[in-house]
């Protein structure tokens, strides 16, 4: 949730935009800017925005292997060794001679 010192017009945002930069840095909180009195367009700290993104995508990798691990206990796998069978097979890829 943005707090209310977090919220300022484009234009106050622009005619003190060294004042904004600051504040951005410094905090690492997101601004929300308006235009008109409604909420337009959001300004974060470049670092804050990558750990932001790190964050996601931490939690989408650990969402997926939950989704791995219910299908393994659903039993909707294959072992590796069948899987890459039927794929050479549907593919017309010959096995690999050892």
């Amino acid at each position: 949730m943005f707090k209310a010192q977090d919220i300022c017009s484009l234009s106050e945002f622009v005619r003190n935009a060294s004042r904004h930069a600051d504040r951005l840095r410094e905090t690492k909180r997101p601004e929300v800017l308006t235009l008109n009195g409604s909420a337009e367009l959001v300004v974060q700290n470049a670092q804050a925005y990558q750990d932001m993104l790190d964050r996601i995508d931490e939690l989408e990798t650990l969402l997926a292997l939950d989704e791995a691990a219910a299908e393994v206990e659903r039993g909707e796998t294959e072992p590796a060794a069948d899987f890459l069978a039927r794929m050479r097979k549907e593919l017309g890829i010959r096995p690999r001679v050892r």
